[in-house]
């Protein structure tokens, strides 16, 4: 009976069909960066325990030129099988190339947060989001105590913002706000923050939907507040060939600027600027904008809050119902823990223990996140649109073009955007 058994089990292993193996493609802007090598290492050596036969390939882009060479991919015949995407307008135009996942992510659903901004116009989700994202504005407290200023009271208006500015820049060592605009980047972030409490609820609907134009007063004045900080010298020269990503964060964290307008997940965010400059010198606030020009003080301020970066399945990939499970894997608590720990990923999984965090920024931000998120206003542009945007922002800074003139360009691409979506 023992040697039947035995004669069984080595037959059964001789003719047992091996696992097919297969390739899964990532492609991404994040998985060669030291700080999130853990997050993408994880979650690749969990998958493949798990699916044996199954290798799964990331493929780093350059981050400026992602979606020019993600767009020439999806119109091949080919193309990654997971694709990393940002949330709102980068993601929401390419529904067309990807798989759609509301029956696929039910079970995963209520523990997320974030779908919003990977749902298409149908109402259909089509990416897991990873983390949510934001924007505060970051302070160096030693450089607000060299200037006389109290580094425990950061400006509530605009009024005393721009008294802080002054006080700055009349001490001479340091511009008020560290600015990368070289690919436009920054303008984008100067959007949001500003609108975040300068438009209204109902304004904000009207923006994502179309209907409110560049040439508004409500507009005008966000792009009126850029060019006058621009000549209120709140910028060290040469913005516009400053990247962003990471120069400015770099001058911020050497402590050649008093404020930036950050991030609040993941990279050039809280954790990034505790570890350079000392938890104890890094102070936040949220965003100001010119409608709060009144000395009136006001805690009911709003910032930018919205799903960050997500997941998507190229629709032509041989391996669709895989690269979903990977997606979601990728979003997986065990996996977004790590993420979080090692690049500080405000995750969008709810399961995600934050308990841990010692940064007191950090603790604001996620004590604010609860009830004082806004819409991030340059994510219901157009993809157009925020391309414009970043020409005119550049003539705007250099003094090339009005706000009258921007403003005009800026309704025209609008409405030709809008009318082909």
């Amino acid at each position: 009976m023992r040697h039947a058994l035995g004669f069984a089990a080595l037959f059964a292993a001789l003719t047992a069909t091996p696992a097919m193996a297969q390739e899964l493609t990532v492609w991404d802007w994040k998985s060669g960066d030291p700080v999130t090598s853990g997050y993408f290492a994880k979650v690749k050596a969990d998958f493949e325990a798990a699916h044996p036969g199954v290798t799964v390939k990331y493929v780093m882009q350059p981050h400026d030129q992602y979606y020019t060479l993600l767009g020439t991919a999806l119109s091949s015949a080919g193309g990654p099988d997971l694709i990393l995407l940002h949330g709102g307008a980068q993601a929401r135009e390419r529904v067309g190339a990807m798989v759609k996942l509301d029956d696929k992510v039910a079970d995963i659903r209520g523990d997320i947060k974030g779908w919003e901004e990977f749902t298409g116009k149908d109402g259909a989700v089509y990416a897991v989001p990873l983390s949510i994202q934001g924007f505060v504005v970051y302070y160096n407290k030693t450089l607000y105590k060299n200037a006389w200023l109290d580094p425990e009271s950061p400006p509530r208006t605009w009024n005393e913002l721009k008294k802080a500015c002054d006080a700055i820049k009349a001490k001479g060592d340091v511009p008020c706000f560290t600015l990368g605009n070289k690919e436009g980047f920054g303008a984008e972030f100067f959007f949001s923050s500003m609108a975040a409490n300068s438009f209204s609820d109902a304004e904000q609907a009207e923006w994502a939907a179309g209907k409110l134009k560049w040439s508004s007063p409500q507009v005008k004045a966000i792009l009126q507040a850029w060019v006058d900080t621009q000549a209120w010298g709140w910028y060290a020269e040469g913005a516009n060939s400053t990247a962003k990503f990471m120069d400015e964060y770099e001058a911020f964290m050497r402590g050649e600027g008093a404020n930036t307008i950050g991030l609040i997940s993941d990279v050039a965010h809280w954790k990034q600027f505790d570890e350079f400059l000392g938890a104890e010198n890094v102070g936040v606030f949220k965003p100001l904008s010119p409608t709060l020009a009144s000395d009136k003080k006001t805690d009911d301020l709003k910032f930018p809050l919205s799903g960050g970066i997500g997941y998507a399945v190229n629709n032509k990939s041989p391996n669709a119902n895989l690269a979903i499970d990977l997606a979601k894997a990728f979003a997986a608590p065990a996996a977004m823990q790590v993420f979080f720990h090692d690049a500080g990923a405000i995750a969008a999984n709810t399961k995600v223990d934050t308990s841990t965090l010692a940064s007191p920024s950090a603790k604001a931000i996620i004590g604010w996140m609860a009830t004082s998120g806004a819409p991030t206003a340059h994510t219901n542009m157009t993809t157009a649109e925020i391309e414009e945007w970043h020409r005119q922002s550049q003539l705007l800074l250099n003094g090339a073009v009005t706000v009258d003139a921007a403003a005009a360009r800026m309704d025209e691409v609008q409405a030709q955007a809008r009318a082909g979506r």
